[in-house]
């Protein structure tokens, strides 16, 4: 059996494209192992240094202090709201003369509310010859006495310091 040589020319052609294409595969396989190579040089530990798996699991950690860090921080905002809630912080004071005669302002009513309405009206009556002072309890906005008119005046205004 004789090969002519056009048959032969066709087959040397198709080796060697087979050949060029094997060897660009082989380059190709080369260059991605290298890359591997240097990939798997970050993850492996080196002298000494933090490996990036290193990295990701000390910021995993670090989220997670984080994160009970912040679950803390909302607990006590919980209860300092709570607590602020029942603070005598709605505070005023009206300041009266209650006998007309004296020629000065030295009787005044304070009121001092939570954010419930909750507190005291303390009022201090001052006379020529004496002073006098009255505290009267508040639960929600009512008085357990009655209130002279400056006392609801001191209330009123101490109610519309709330927010």
């Amino acid at each position: 059996m004789t090969i002519d040589t056009s048959a032969m020319s066709v087959l040397v052609i198709v080796a060697l494209v087979i050949g060029l294409v094997g060897i660009g595969i082989g380059v190709f396989a080369m260059l991605r192992l290298s890359r591997l190579h240097r990939s798997l040089a970050l993850l492996e530990a080196a002298e000494g240094r933090e490996t990036f798996v290193d990295v990701v699991a000390r910021t995993i950690a670090e989220f997670h202090d984080l994160r009970d860090d912040v679950a803390d921080l909302d607990r006590t905002l919980d209860l300092t709201r709570r607590e602020l809630a029942q603070a005598l912080r709605h505070v005023s004071v009206v300041r009266y003369d209650a006998f007309g005669d004296l020629g000065g302002r030295f009787s005044f009513s304070a009121a001092m509310l939570d954010d419930s309405g909750d507190g005291l009206v303390l009022t201090s009556i001052h006379g020529r010859t004496e002073t006098r002072t009255y505290v009267k309890g508040l639960t929600n906005g009512t008085p357990d006495v009655e209130l002279s008119p400056e006392e609801f005046e001191a209330v009123k205004l101490a109610k519309r310091g709330q927010s």
